[in-house]
């Protein structure tokens, strides 16, 4: 793993550093991965979900790649834009939050049994901060699965994520989790369906 506090502040920088909401205040109805990838995605989300769970989408939009013939108790969606978040048909109920003004979750404690996190880390300004605060709701052994590919807007990722190859972004969000100090069994998994996007995968579960 990367010794983060090895990190200068630069490394969380942003080429835009305008307030993300005026960023994100046009909904953008696609995907940022390809067919092959978000089938890896959902796959993943099918092995670390319990069925009839309460889950909770970090960073969401208007779709949530959850298996389709899964069914969980509730899905609480956390993003930027509204009106994408309302046409997400799994989320049972959802908050535009802003993590990189604030990155703590507007939900109480241990109140989640697992958490997803798709191919938007590299856009936390504060990921350690937000990774802690998404143990704190999860109950423990509840997994955290984070995805993301090689696909970014670049203006909005912070600084070190763009320096850094695929395999040592995985180092890097492996490092995240560690220092959040509230995450064991860290694996990284590399899950890319070849042909297209790559897909790769950090997954902690609460202590």
């Amino acid at each position: 793993m990367l010794d983060l506090t090895q990190l200068p502040p630069e490394a969380f920088r942003r080429w835009d550093e305008s307030p993300d909401p005026i960023f994100y205040a046009q909904p953008r109805f696609v995907t940022h991965i390809d067919a092959g990838a978000i089938a890896a995605v959902t796959q993943l989300y099918r092995e670390y979900f319990p069925a009839g769970g309460d889950l909770l989408d970090v960073c969401s939009s208007w779709v949530s790649h959850l298996p389709e013939d899964i069914a969980y108790r509730q899905v609480i969606g956390i993003g930027l834009n509204a009106a994408e978040l309302a046409a997400n048909p799994r989320l049972t109920q959802w908050f535009v939050h802003d993590l990189n003004a604030n990155p703590c979750l507007p939900l109480p404690d241990a109140c989640l049994d697992a958490a997803g996190l798709c191919v938007s880390v590299d856009y936390l300004a504060h990921p350690i901060a937000v990774l802690r605060d998404v143990g704190r709701v999860l109950r423990p052994g509840g997994p955290l699965v984070i995805t993301f590919s090689n696909r970014c807007f670049p203006t909005k990722a912070i600084a070190i994520w763009l320096a850094l190859t695929d395999h040592q972004r995985c180092r890097l969000v492996e490092g995240f989790l560690q220092a959040a100090g509230v995450w064991r069994d860290i694996q990284t998994l590399d899950r890319s369906p070849g042909g297209g996007d790559p897909l790769y995968a950090v997954i902690g579960r609460r202590v």
